[in-house]
């Protein structure tokens, strides 16, 4: 990211994770037919929320972190000529996890 942005309090920063799948049933889906995923990569942390007593509370979230959030979730910004997501931390529905395991093994 050549520009730099700074998230404010419980904000966060997200780049969404692309999904590849362009073909469904043998038929090509045009990118304005897609949804757009509901996943993506933290960027950026705000400081916290700032509570009205002066206290602020850290976020739960880290720059690399893999997110899930709702369909309709935060504002959508352009920055040199990549598209991020503004989220508040309580937009995030949780962190995607891997296991160290493959596909399919037990």
């Amino acid at each position: 990211m050549a520009t730099s942005i700074r998230p404010l309090n419980d904000r966060i920063i997200v780049r969404r994770v692309e999904d590849n799948e362009q073909m469904r049933g043998g038929l090509y889906i045009p990118d304005t037919a897609k949804e757009k995923p509901q996943e993506g990569e933290v960027i950026a942390v705000g400081n916290g929320k700032l509570l009205d007593n002066g206290q602020r509370i850290a976020i739960d979230l880290k720059a690399g972190d893999k997110v899930l959030f709702g369909k309709y979730s935060g504002t959508e910004i352009k920055l040199d000529g990549e598209e991020y997501l503004i989220l508040r931390e309580d937009d995030v529905l949780g962190v995607v996890e891997s296991s160290g395991k493959a596909k399919g093994a037990k």
